[in-house]
């Protein structure tokens, strides 16, 4: 089985801890290929970051998908992951999407850790759009200073304070909503009084059981094949998913 896992920020050591804690949570057999967003924020922090990321997102998976089983959109807002669903012929599977799945096998509420005030604002927004506003504790946004993304284990101490109040609202578990921050769950659920999930990691085994259960995509409904479309000003990689030559 092979996983492309795509980045929705540009920083390649963000990418690197990525693929690290995909490559630990896989299956034995199962070749996990990390990449970048081709352009767009080094760490995405706002809604118009956003939209960038989620063209970035198809395109870099409209390149690099051949030849793989699955994707995992690794960016704590899942921009692009509806789009490169609706796009792709294999399972497309988002890291907080993943999470918040995996967190309601765990118990009646979670709790959500991210970074910063404006992302909290569309994290309530996300976990609305996948209809699991119910089963939320709580958000808690910390302020994490610009270097601690490309070192996310020195912020332990202020996660595991986010853990805790989260816990004191209510938790259950507790989503850590970062792509940066892929790997901290190993380095402190030892400390933590809740299981801590990790989007890349929960993606990872979602992705893995999608393609065993050896779903096919929809043939009618929204995600069903696109129609053919003529774009202008568009990757040549992503024309041709939609059955068109690009035109200037």
């Amino acid at each position: 089985m092979k996983i492309l896992v795509v980045n929705g920020n540009t920083t390649d050591a963000i990418t690197q801890r990525i693929g690290a804690e995909a490559r630990a949570a896989a299956s034995p057999g199962t070749e996990i290929v990390a990449v970048s967003a081709p352009f767009g924020a080094r760490v995405v922090g706002t809604r118009a970051e956003n939209a960038i990321a989620a063209h970035a997102v198809l395109d870099a998976a409209a390149r690099h998908h051949a030849g793989c089983d699955a994707v995992v959109v690794a960016i704590s807002s899942d921009a692009g992951t509806a789009a490169t669903r609706e796009l792709l012929p294999i399972p497309v599977l988002g890291i907080t999407e993943a999470a918040l799945l995996t967190a309601c096998t765990v118990g009646g509420a979670f709790g959500v850790l991210t970074f910063g005030a404006r992302v909290a604002a569309w994290s309530h927004e996300l976990v609305a759009s996948y209809g699991l506003t119910d089963r939320l504790a709580a958000v808690e946004a910390l302020d994490a200073p610009a270097a601690t993304f490309t070192d996310p284990d020195s912020f332990a101490g202020p996660l595991l304070a986010g853990i805790e109040r989260l816990v004191a609202q209510g938790a259950d578990s507790v989503a850590i909503a970062g792509a940066a921050f892929a790997g901290c769950c190993r380095l402190l659920q030892a400390r933590a009084p809740v299981p801590l999930l990790d989007g890349v990691a929960c993606a990872v085994g979602l992705a893995e059981m999608r393609v065993r259960l050896g779903l096919t995509k929809p043939r009618a409904g929204s995600y069903a094949e696109v129609p053919a479309r003529e774009l202008s000003g568009v990757d040549a990689a992503i024309c041709t998913l939609f059955g068109a030559k690009p035109t200037s």
